[in-house]
């Protein structure tokens, strides 16, 4: 039986105009918390920029901006204002950086939204020139896709309701419905760790979400950073339990043949992180959530295949 109640009402709504639609919200609804816009860094753009053995940036340079896929519905890492169309969070940053030290202007991106499970897709047949989006990297991906980084080492935990009991972690998963975006890690890894859990998918968290406040589902399963922005922005109704029961490196998704693009990014995102653009791009988006900036992981430049 679902339960709700006019704070439990109010509460999906602060979700729906955060992380869905402004039509879904109601007049006098909370305000979305995040990313200042004044308090972000601002990156300094390379001049004189070439890379003509990247046919991804050839095309870019051809015509003028770079187009980047990223999502929309995570709090702090991948959001956009359905109102002004603006995306923020440390995903969005990371891709700023990326792009000014390419040589394109940040200003000039051309933000996509690309679900899960179409990012490989997305950069195969050329809508995107890269992605960043908290994109696990891991074998099977190579086969498909290249990948920069890691910039982010994050780890799957579980999302559940303030006054949930019973769910201490993935052990306590038997007989409850749990909820995860379609194609993703997370979503395989309960498939096969933990059968015995009654698996549900969406294209978006932000669904899995709004399930779980109105009693649909028991649990929401996705990496611990995608899951603490969620709980910051309703601390009063959902919390984030247990420990982190894996390992999930973030990297930038680029065309599998596109190496000298991959590289290029490695050596930006090295470079960013030596001069802190890294660590006040954390502060100003994912580290609003309360959780202070980590030590970023070590890039992996696998050799070229």
């Amino acid at each position: 039986m679902i339960r709700t109640t006019p704070a439990r009402l109010a509460v999906a709504a602060l979700v729906c105009i955060a992380l869905l639609t402004a039509a879904c919200g109601k007049e006098g609804s909370p305000p979305t918390k995040g990313p200042a816009a004044g308090k972000l860094p601002h990156y300094q753009v390379a001049e004189g920029f070439e890379l003509p053995s990247s046919p991804t940036w050839e095309r870019a340079r051809k015509r003028g901006y770079l187009n980047i896929g990223v999502k929309e519905d995570q709090p702090y890492l991948g959001e956009k204002d359905p109102a002004s169309g603006t995306y923020s969070g440390f995903d969005i940053e990371i891709a700023r950086m990326m792009s000014a030290s390419l040589g394109f202007d940040p200003s000039t991106i051309r933000f996509k939204t690309i679900a899960s499970a179409n990012r490989e897709t997305a950069l195969q047949n050329g809508q995107i020139d890269f992605y960043v989006g908290t994109y696990t990297i891991n074998d099977n991906r190579k086969k498909l896709v290249g990948f920069a980084g890691p910039y982010y080492m994050a780890g799957q935990s579980l999302l559940v309701r303030k006054n949930e009991k019973d769910i201490h972690g993935p052990q306590d998963l038997a007989g409850k419905r749990v909820c995860s975006a379609a194609g993703s890690t997370p979503y395989q890894r309960i498939q096969t760790d933990y059968p015995r859990a009654t698996l549900v998918a969406y294209d978006t968290y932000s669904v899995c979400v709004d399930n779980l406040l109105t009693y649909q589902v028991d649990a929401v399963t996705t990496d611990d950073a995608i899951l603490i922005g969620y709980a910051a922005k309703v601390p009063d109704e959902l919390k984030v339990v247990g420990r982190p029961f894996s390992k999930e490196p973030y990297g930038i998704g680029v065309p599998r043949d596109d190496n000298a693009l991959r590289f290029a990014l490695d050596d930006a995102l090295e470079a960013r992180e030596k001069n802190g653009d890294w660590k006040r791009a954390y502060e100003a988006t994912l580290g609003l959530s309360g959780v202070p900036a980590p030590t970023p992981p070590a890039i992996d430049r696998y050799p070229a295949s």
